[in-house]
């Protein structure tokens, strides 16, 4: 270790005889001016490096101790970031696969005078049939909400007066191909087919939910309910539904039925199952399937190439994440800080000797503040590695694709840089600040 010292440069007069020079006795002494010989001893850049390292790997026990928080932090930060952006885009992508393979076609609407709408277009009663013809279409069905008014839904035919009231569950007239246009599945029974619709039979299918509700578990028995005091045999309950979850609590009849029992004269919407990506090409073209004299009559809606559900879900962990892994590299600063601290302490006579030797109060904090960030370097590189290793298994466990921007892994690595540089600034100063004589005295 050399630190600088404090030198004057002198001029040297050596006599010329000395120097095996000839004289005489009239002339006047000859001096010969020998210029210094220039010595490199600056305390450089390299040296601050290798006495802060030096330092550093002398008690390897306290530096594991010392990282230690700065690993977990920065661990914790980048695992906390990468498992939130995963989770988010899991439940994006569960969002997106049911909302990117629907389209809805339903009747343009004008508005009256008096605030109330009217569809101005109409859904032909084969429309399922084709648009089924359109390249990409997998399955279509044709549905919509029938108004009872004052009738009610119910498992029994005698209306009992003192009963307390229950909330009546929704009914809806399908078509057949419903059930896997919007990717239902039967619990116990069957879906009625095309036959039943064509014939207008009375049979019911019930969601989940509204099975619960009437107080029917299994359809072996030929159990029926009344619709407007009108019996249907119970031939199903199914549930799933990923893109109408809402008909969980409903009844669902045949569209056949809901015309010749309760007066239903059009269709509302027409879903259509499609492929991944056919979505602006099928919202084109349904329109001109189902009407081809006035296509501006009905309007299709078409999935968006990105879900907004999806981005807000992503935003929300990232928040919440992020303000749990700054809680821990928080922890993290404090404790090398402390551990930085104690050392100074510790080092006050070390301290007082170099000062004594000639070190600057400038080379005394640059000593700890190096050791501080080589630390806070060293536990933000391991910890970084930790934390993406964390995502990938843990996705690797639940079969996930491990998501994680590598600005989060990078800037983790660099974070403990800061972290180092903050925790350090401190202690740094304390030690600049130690006098020599007070340090070699034992005073602190």
């Amino acid at each position: 270790m050399r630190w600088p010292r404090l030198r004057r440069a002198r001029d040297t007069a050596v006599p010329a005889s000395d120097a095996g020079s000839e004289t005489t006795p009239d002339a006047a002494p000859v001096t010969t001016l020998v210029q210094p010989i220039p010595r490199s001893d600056r305390f450089t850049f390299q040296d601050l490096v290798a006495e802060a390292t030096t330092d550093i790997g002398s008690r390897p026990t306290r530096l594991v101790m010392t990282m230690l928080g700065t690993v977990l932090g920065i661990g914790s930060l980048v695992a906390t970031v990468g498992l939130a952006q995963t989770a988010a885009a899991q439940i994006a992508e569960q969002f997106d696969a049911a909302a990117a393979t629907q389209v809805v076609v339903t009747p343009e609407e004008t508005s009256g005078r008096d605030g109330t709408t009217s569809p101005i277009g109409r859904l032909p009663w084969d429309g399922p049939e084709r648009v089924l013809r359109l390249a990409g279409v997998e399955d279509a069905a044709l549905l919509t909400d029938v108004d009872l008014g004052d009738e009610t839904i119910a498992a029994v035919s005698v209306n009992d007066p003192s009963a307390p009231a229950q909330a009546q569950p929704a009914l809806v007239a399908g078509s057949a191909g419903l059930l896997d246009t919007v990717s239902g599945t039967v619990v116990t029974g069957r879906f009625f087919d095309e036959g039943h619709d064509r014939r207008g039979d009375r049979v019911a299918v019930l969601g989940s939910r509204a099975a619960e509700r009437l107080g029917i578990n299994r359809v072996d028995s030929q159990p029926s309910i009344f619709i407007a005091g009108i019996a249907y045999a119970v031939v199903g309950i199914v549930d799933g539904f990923e893109s109408r979850g809402d008909l969980r609590d409903a009844v669902i009849i045949p569209l056949g039925a809901a015309r010749g029992d309760l007066g239903v004269s059009a269709a509302a919407e027409l879903r259509a199952r499609i492929v991944v990506g056919a979505g602006p090409q099928v919202a084109e073209q349904a329109v001109l399937a189902l009407a081809p004299d006035e296509p501006d009559t009905l309007q299709a809606r078409a999935p968006a190439a990105s879900s907004d559900l999806s981005q807000s879900v992503q935003a929300d962990a990232n928040v919440v994440f992020l303000l749990l892994g700054a809680v821990a590299l928080l922890a993290g600063g404090l404790g090398i800080a402390n551990v930085t601290l104690l050392s100074v302490m510790e080092r006050i006579p070390e301290i007082g000797l170099r000062r004594a030797l000639g070190a600057t109060r400038r080379q005394v904090a640059a000593q700890f503040m190096v050791e501080s960030i080589v630390i806070g370097l060293i536990g933000g590189l391991i910890g970084a590695a930790l934390g993406v290793g964390v995502v990938v298994v843990v996705a690797a466990v639940q079969q996930w694709a491990a998501v994680l921007n590598p600005v989060f892994a990078v800037g983790g690595a660099l974070l403990g840089v800061v972290v180092g540089l903050a925790a350090g600034w401190y202690p740094a100063r304390r030690a600049a600040r130690v006098e020599p004589v007070a340090a070699l005295r034992g005073a602190v």
